[in-house]
């Protein structure tokens, strides 16, 4: 099954539906002027925003093709191409700035965490929606033990930090944001996964491991994971962290 970066967002932005409400509800993003996504993808989150607010909105992100699409699915928003870790705004630009899944794939996640927190206003808010601990993996049935582990290899080749969850309200307070709250998400084995969303976690499974782990290996595997799920026995719970910080 091959995947679309949209509709791996999409499903990413399922994931964090109920916090995200919650979080912009009490950072106040309803009643914002300017609000800020750094990696705003193809604008599954952006679009969200816009709906919600009646706010200046603005995306970046480092890749034009992602930027094309987001043109689509966000057109009032206001979309710049460039890199998180140089931010191409004035200081105190924007009441609320966030991102979503992102601080894993940046070089300098401490970095991007001081740019967003210079473009916010003194008294804005600084949003980090989610940010995976792939080192935490837990699969069951345990013969799937090793695709997480796999996953976290792979993840560091592409130049990401697997683990960066863990350390997310840490990054908050050496930047100097003023953490408000800070936590994980809920399970994602506490709630129903349908047999598409299993397909699309194993499209971008599968991309991630293709040349690290061999074909067949993965077929075995895969059957494995869809036995288990007929039998009421499958599980997956990557733990996935946010903060919520004031500049």
């Amino acid at each position: 099954m091959s995947f679309s970066w949209h509709d791996r967002f999409l499903q990413q932005a399922a994931w964090t539906a109920e916090l995200r409400g919650y979080l912009f509800e009490q950072s106040g993003l309803d009643s914002a002027f300017r609000v800020l996504e750094v990696g705003c993808g193809t604008g599954v989150i952006l679009a969200e925003a816009a709906r919600r607010s009646s706010a200046s909105i603005h995306g970046l992100d480092l890749d034009p093709v992602r930027l094309a699409e987001a043109r689509l699915h966000a057109p009032a928003a206001r979309l710049t191409r460039g890199d998180a870790l140089a931010l191409p705004y004035p200081t105190a630009a924007f009441d609320v700035c966030l991102c979503h899944f992102l601080l894993l794939w940046v070089a300098d996640p401490l970095s991007a965490l001081r740019e967003m927190k210079r473009v916010t206003r003194p008294g804005g808010h600084v949003l980090a929606l989610a940010e995976p601990d792939y080192g935490r993996r837990q699969d069951r049935p345990a013969a799937l033990a090793p695709l997480g582990r796999w996953q976290a290899e792979s993840l560091r080749i592409q130049g990401a930090d697997p683990d960066l969850g863990r350390c997310l309200a840490a990054l908050f307070d050496q930047v100097g944001l003023r953490i408000i709250e800070a936590g994980s998400l809920q399970e994602r084995g506490e709630r129903p996964v349908d047999a598409r969303e299993r397909g699309l976690e194993w499209a971008v499974l599968e991309a991630d491991l293709a040349g690290i782990v061999p074909a067949d290996e993965l077929l075995r595997l895969k059957r494995i994971d869809e036995q288990a799920w007929r039998a009421g026995e499958r599980s997956l719970h990557i733990p996935t962290y946010f903060a919520w910080g004031q500049a």
